[in-house]
């Protein structure tokens, strides 16, 4: 398959798995974005861009702070995560946020357009992230700020997914890995120019059933391959097996742990 025709069809699946969560927003989605917002300082009159901003959950509470006279525009291409935003954003009758769906690793902006960048949880989802990274320093004013949250190498079963395949020769690449460590942040950050780069980590794991820690569906998503889209339903049988027999012999009295430490970044487009 053609890297162009495996980008589609990724992307579709992406689009296809956030358009079923017809509702997004809980305790868990909202608590693991806004401790992003709480790391930039947002003023009265500044413009703002959410890339990939789902249900709005970092773009509504923004242009609440930077009032009438500032600007919020959100980007996705998912149609069923910006329906809700859009019902929040009428529901407080705000006037200063503009909702765009498109694909947010090639829409484009002026040069300094906005003073703040924020990125909740998705710039996994880029197939290149120096390059994201790059018009995104481009698209900042001086003086601006990107902000994007991502997981640990370690986090949502990634490890016990791609040890599983290995035991049948089949290699899989784990999607928070370019990023994973607060180092590999810091290291990308500085090669597109940004200074003044801090990370913050929070752990949002948590214990969960047995069964429900069992119920591996065989999907995978990574921006660049999936070899487990090649394998046949026989091997997938045999995969998820050995993946519950794994889980298994993780599980405590507590159940079994779910790995999800998050870092929270942010750095400065120096004058």
């Amino acid at each position: 398959m053609h890297n162009s025709q495996y980008e589609q069809q990724y992307k579709q699946e992406v689009i296809d798995f956030f358009n079923s969560r017809i509702t997004y927003d809980n305790d868990y989605t909202i608590r693991r974005a806004l401790p992003l917002l709480e790391l930039v300082p947002l003023q009265n009159k500044q413009k703002v861009l959410d890339l990939a901003t789902g249900t709005g959950i970092i773009a509504i509470p923004a242009a609440q702070i930077v009032g009438n006279e500032g600007k919020v525009i959100g980007v996705d291409f998912s149609s069923g995560m910006l329906a809700q935003a859009q019902k929040k954003i009428d529901d407080l009758n705000l006037q200063n946020i503009e909702l765009i769906e498109a694909d947010a690793e090639y829409i484009n902006f002026d040069n300094e357009s906005f003073d703040i960048i924020f990125c909740s949880t998705a710039i996994v989802y880029f197939r290149d992230i120096p390059a994201a990274l790059s018009k995104w320093y481009r698209f900042l004013k001086k003086g601006g700020v990107v902000a994007f949250s991502c997981c640990s190498e370690e986090s949502c079963e990634a490890p016990g997914i791609i040890s599983t395949c290995a035991k049948y020769n089949i290699s899989i690449f784990n999607i928070n890995e370019p990023i994973g460590t607060p180092e590999k942040c810091q290291n990308m950050l500085v090669q597109a120019g940004f200074k003044d780069i801090k990370v913050k980590s929070q752990q949002f794991g948590f214990y969960r059933s047995l069964e429900q820690a069992k119920q591996w569906n065989g999907g995978w998503f990574h921006p660049r391959e999936n070899p487990l889209l090649q394998v046949s339903s026989e091997q997938m049988k045999q995969l998820k097996s050995e993946y519950c027999k794994q889980i298994e012999s993780l599980s405590t009295e507590q159940g079994v742990w779910y790995e999800h430490m998050a870092f929270f970044v942010t750095a400065n487009k120096c004058s």
